[in-house]
């Protein structure tokens, strides 16, 4: 049973109930990530993320750690470009710790000079550590590029030149204007009774104030480009992608069906054409990045170079069949049932409901259920396939990242001619 309760400060708590199991998730989210960031404080929300596990007026670092560790717990956070999320699975008996933990890293943390000058060593290694990953680095300069000069481009970690000018003014001027009542909410799910959370949430975060920053956003404009970056690696790495949907359009259940077909498993088109009947690449998938008004769609591949243009070439013959035909019916059908056989899985454990839940309320500010997920899928239509891939897959629309060994040859935007 989903319950939702809102504090008298707009702080909303949200639980489900999951008698069967033993374990309890919970996590406090703020509506706050590197979309709100202006660019001189890009990393700002993925630093703060970092300090608040540094110790608290009561708690050092090793006795937050040590909270959870003595009981088998987990504790960690994750930031994202439209939220942050602080976080813990434990025992449904030992919920109570883990909610009085959370609350104190999240309201009483110190940032200690001497702590943010050890984390941003770490930050530092952070973003080093993605751009010696090619196949996650690449995804960031296909970002920065289709939408540069929105937010939504700028990386989450931020940059080595940003990172190097936070200091703990900008940090605690960002959070004390970001992490306000109204974007505050609690999500658990698991052994959790809603009433009991509610009453212990009103006193530790009944105290946080509503009045902030508020902020204007504004979808990005797209930017069709071809970029080709010369770096000495062995294989030559693809992300092409264009204009995507928001996370509430109308098409989402069919771009979910799209994107299954098109390149989300081992019987999708791509697996099948590029790597099982071709040999050409080891890792070739498809996906879609939806926000809170605009998203993208992709396509990545990671290839010798001497196969690149193949690899392209089958890849932009498989978008203009779905285009122009959509999906056969038998596979219209398994990538439904994949698609739904995927979300039934996925909430079996008490840490993806409560992020189930969280993610219902950031985008809809309501449950959606899984019927209701479940009767979504089952409505798309060819048509609607037909409908998305064709606005989707246009050459004037696309843009393309090559990054590799490239040997002084570069691509060009007739990569997407067979298209038209």
């Amino acid at each position: 049973m989903i319950q939702k309760s809102v504090l008298g400060n707009g702080v909303r708590i949200l639980t489900e109930a999951m008698p069967q199991v033993v374990s309890s998730s919970i996590g406090i989210w703020v509506e706050n990530g590197s979309r709100y960031e202006d660019p001189v404080e890009n990393g700002t929300s993925h630093f703060i993320e970092h300090l608040l596990f540094k110790g608290t007026k009561t708690r050092t670092a090793a006795e937050i750690a040590e909270a959870f560790d003595s009981v088998g717990g987990v504790l960690n956070a994750f930031t994202g470009k439209e939220y942050t999320c602080y976080y813990a699975k434990v025992l449904g008996k030992d919920l109570e710790m883990a909610t009085e933990v959370l609350a104190d890293i999240f309201l009483e943390s110190t940032f200690a000079a001497e702590e943010i000058d050890r984390e941003r060593q770490v930050v530092l290694q952070e973003i080093s550590q993605a751009e010696d990953t090619p196949d996650d680095f690449i995804h960031d300069l296909f970002t920065e590029n289709f939408w540069r000069g929105h937010p939504l481009a700028l990386p989450i970690f931020g940059s080595v030149e940003t990172v190097n000018k936070i200091d703990r003014e900008l940090l605690t001027t960002f959070m004390a204007a970001r992490y306000r009542s109204s974007r505050v909410f609690i999500s658990a799910a698991g052994q959790v009774e809603h009433e009991r959370l509610t009453a212990k949430c009103a006193g530790l975060f009944g105290g946080i104030a509503g009045d902030g920053k508020v902020e204007k956003i504004s979808p990005p404009t797209d930017r069709p480009m071809v970029i080709n970056r010369q770096k000495d690696l062995e294989q030559a790495h693809i992300c092409i992608g264009g204009p995507g949907i928001s996370q509430t359009h109308r098409l989402r259940y069919a771009a979910y069906v799209l994107n299954t077909a098109l390149g989300g498993g081992m019987s999708s088109r791509l697996f099948q054409e590029v790597r099982e009947k071709r040999g050409r690449v080891y890792s070739i998938y498809s996906f879609i990045s939806s926000f809170i008004d605009s998203g993208y769609f992709g396509v990545y591949a990671g290839t010798n170079p001497e196969w690149v243009d193949e690899v392209l070439e089958v890849t932009m013959a498989e978008l203009k069949k779905i285009a122009r035909d959509g999906l056969k019916p038998n596979e219209l059908a398994r990538s439904k049932s994949q698609l739904q056989g995927n979300m039934l899985l996925g909430m079996e454990s008490t840490d993806s409901r409560m992020q189930r839940l969280a993610r219902n309320e950031i985008c809809f500010r309501r449950d959606v259920t899984l019927e209701e997920l479940s009767q979504g899928i089952e409505a798309v239509t060819n048509d609607n396939i037909v409908e998305l891939a064709s606005s989707w897959f246009r050459p004037e629309k696309l843009a393309m990242v090559l990054l590799g060994d490239l040997k002084g040859r570069e691509l060009t935007e007739e990569v997407f001619s067979p298209l038209a």
